[in-house]
């Protein structure tokens, strides 16, 4: 399947600059169109446009660096800034209305009661997104060490 246009979800995590790259990688051959996605996950109790000072700060740094790895990668795109009650619908949402291609997540190591776990949003995009979905999962490099020194 070839691939032209992909939405890079970001989230401030260390796995996006690899997020970005792999998206860049799906559409080597085609030169295709990347759209880097950050998401500002609203509280309930606050209006869902209301001007989050910080978090848009953060967001911006995340998506002009995220844009440089692009660079880097000889693609121009541009980042995109959305708040909503939950990345993930809006994630799926932004994908629907640019008709992308493909989405790439990005997937810290987080445990959840001693149990590795997905998260609410990665499960929502892969059960609704309108396209294909790769996942890229970091990994614990604590678990890599403790893996390390019990083999020996």
């Amino acid at each position: 399947m070839a691939i032209s246009s992909v939405l890079a979800a970001v989230s401030g995590e260390s796995c996006d600059e690899e997020v970005v790259r792999l998206a860049c990688r799906l559409m080597r051959p085609n030169r295709g169109t990347l759209h880097i996605l950050y998401v500002i996950e609203v509280d309930r109790r606050m209006p869902v446009d209301a001007e989050i000072v910080s978090a848009t700060a953060r967001a911006e740094t995340v998506l002009r660096s995220m844009e440089k790895v692009a660079k880097a990668e000889k693609f121009k795109t541009e980042g995109e800034l959305v708040q909503a009650r939950d990345a993930g619908s809006a994630v799926v949402k932004e994908a629907f209305d640019r008709s992308v291609d493909a989405i790439v997540l990005g997937l810290p190591y987080r445990m959840r009661y001693g149990v590795f776990t997905l998260g609410d949003s990665v499960p929502y995009v892969l059960k609704n997104a309108p396209c294909q979905v790769v996942l890229w999962r970091d990994y614990d490099s604590q678990l890599v060490k403790g893996l390390g020194s019990s083999a020996g």
